[in-house]
């Protein structure tokens, strides 16, 4: 990176194709699952989320020194909320982020010769989904949060892609995780899908989980700056100066509340 600012209309594209080839990966894999191993639910999830996770560790890599690799509205807010993305920007990507998940889904249903759009009929608001999204989303934000603020960031695609490949198995949601893929998978009536009914309640917590989540990171990280956050996930400078301060904080020397000692090869 070197603080030179990516200018919107970038961003916004690369946020647009980051999460339609996020929707597409999840669903896309979703549907090979169910064809390739049929009846075999405990298979398919883990077809499903193995691709998952490789998948987001691609596109974060195509795409995050573009954008920062969010490809969630949630990311987005939080790391506004931190002073790592201007709010003006943060709500710019928002639709960004919404077209590309739904335009996923669809090109996922067309690659397997169905229906361009085949709204999901597959509910699952129960209060266990709900409390696994508000687990899901702050666990997400912990890691991409820690990550920045320890001067880690070049493990953060590896690092997403694991924590959502491990959470398709620890929640009973499958960890979503993302109001924006929440709403592109109500396109697909097929393994990855979700119904319309359910999805307030999906947004709803994973709003809820970046809220708590921006309680928790001051809390363990009370001295994150501005030019930490801009080093979520990928360096994504919105202005230079922000911009080159993130890019120097990736190997910097120890800031006041993050341990001493020798810094970890990467």
């Amino acid at each position: 990176m070197t603080g030179v600012p990516v200018l919107l209309w970038r961003r916004l594209l690369a946020e647009l194709l980051g999460s339609a080839f996020l929707a597409a990966v999840v669903i896309g894999s979703g549907i090979a699952a169910q064809r390739l191993s049929p009846g075999q639910t405990g298979l398919q999830l883990l077809e499903n989320a193995a691709a998952t996770a490789a998948g987001l560790f691609a596109i974060i890599l195509m795409f995050g020194p573009v954008s920062g690799g969010h490809f969630n509205p949630v990311v987005s807010f939080v790391d506004a909320a931190f002073g790592g993305l201007s709010w003006r920007d943060a709500t710019a990507y928002l639709p960004a982020q919404v077209a590309g998940c739904i335009a996923g889904a669809v090109a996922a249903n067309l690659m397997f010769a169905l229906p361009a759009v085949s709204i999901s009929a597959k509910h699952r608001a129960t209060p266990a989904h709900f409390l696994s999204e508000i687990i899901a989303t702050l666990g997400l934000l912990l890691v991409i949060f820690a990550l920045a603020r320890s001067g880690r960031a070049r493990s953060a695609p590896a690092a997403v892609g694991a924590y959502i490949g491990a959470a398709y198995w620890f929640t009973s949601s499958t960890s979503f995780a993302n109001p924006a893929i929440t709403i592109g998978r109500m396109f697909s009536n097929t393994f990855a899908g979700i119904a319309p009914s359910s999805v307030p309640s999906f947004i709803g917590a994973q709003i809820l989980g970046g809220v708590v989540a921006i309680g928790v990171i001051r809390a363990l990280y009370p001295a994150i700056t501005p030019a930490d956050a801009a080093g979520v996930i990928v360096p994504h400078p919105d202005d230079a100066g922000r911009g080159a301060a993130a890019a120097g904080q990736d190997g910097a020397s120890p800031s006041a509340d993050r341990p001493s000692g020798p810094s970890r090869a990467r």
